[in-house]
């Protein structure tokens, strides 16, 4: 079994019945932190309502790690980096991304900001 940082994208992926999300979410595990989940949680309020969002919460929150103020530090060190390369990435990107390195973990996402970054398993 392979473990993964679940990137928002990911999790919406999976969400919509992606066919190509299914095993990351189904055979293998992951994490994300609550700012991913905050992202999720939005896309479904404005697209499906309160009662998929909500679920959405429930589901995914025996996903969710933590991170301190020096991970703070670092990941926001990170988007600065990556917006210096012209890669618009969210905060909760950025922190994710980050925190997927200091894991050990691939960066599960189909973000195109993130197709050609080391440690990023990029799905369509």
């Amino acid at each position: 079994m392979n473990r993964y940082f679940y990137d928002s994208y990911a999790v919406l992926a999976y969400l919509s019945d992606n066919p190509s999300y299914r095993s990351y979410f189904e055979e293998d595990d992951g994490v994300l932190t609550k700012l991913n989940l905050l992202e999720v949680h939005f896309k479904l309020l404005t697209v499906h309502g309160s009662r998929a969002a909500k679920q959405s919460l429930q589901a995914f929150s025996r996903y969710l790690i933590d991170f301190d103020l020096d991970d703070i530090e670092r990941g926001m060190k990170v988007r600065r980096e990556l917006r210096d390369k012209n890669l618009n990435v969210s905060y909760a990107d950025a922190m994710g991304y980050y925190l997927a390195s200091k894991l050990g973990i691939r960066f599960l996402t189909g973000d195109k900001a993130f197709r050609s970054l080391a440690n990023v398993e990029f799905v369509t």
